[in-house]
């Protein structure tokens, strides 16, 4: 297995990470989910595995808007921050 292989593949798990987010953000428009048992462990899964990393950028921006159409834009921050880790990272395993 050489550097390249390695890097592609740390950057295949961020680029599917940044794509779990973008399914929460996605769901998260969607106000009720229906309840389909087939669909819960999934959707489950995408919230249980994005909000603790989202919540640390929510701590840092409130969302903003008038009432109940607040917007979020802390997972705006939060896939940008990953790309910069992913651009670190990969950048560092392919040219150490």
């Amino acid at each position: 297995m050489t550097r390249s292989d390695i890097a592609a593949y740390v950057n295949a798990v961020f680029g599917i990470y940044a794509i779990l987010i973008i399914c929460n953000i996605l769901l998260s428009w969607i106000p009720r989910i229906p309840r389909v048992a087939m669909l819960r462990p999934l959707l489950d899964f995408i919230k249980d595995t994005t909000d603790p990393y989202l919540n640390l950028f929510r701590r840092v921006m409130n969302p903003v808007g008038p009432g109940a159409m607040k917007l979020d834009f802390s997972p705006i921050l939060a896939l940008i921050v990953l790309f910069i880790v992913n651009w670190v990272i990969v950048g560092a395993i392919i040219n150490p």
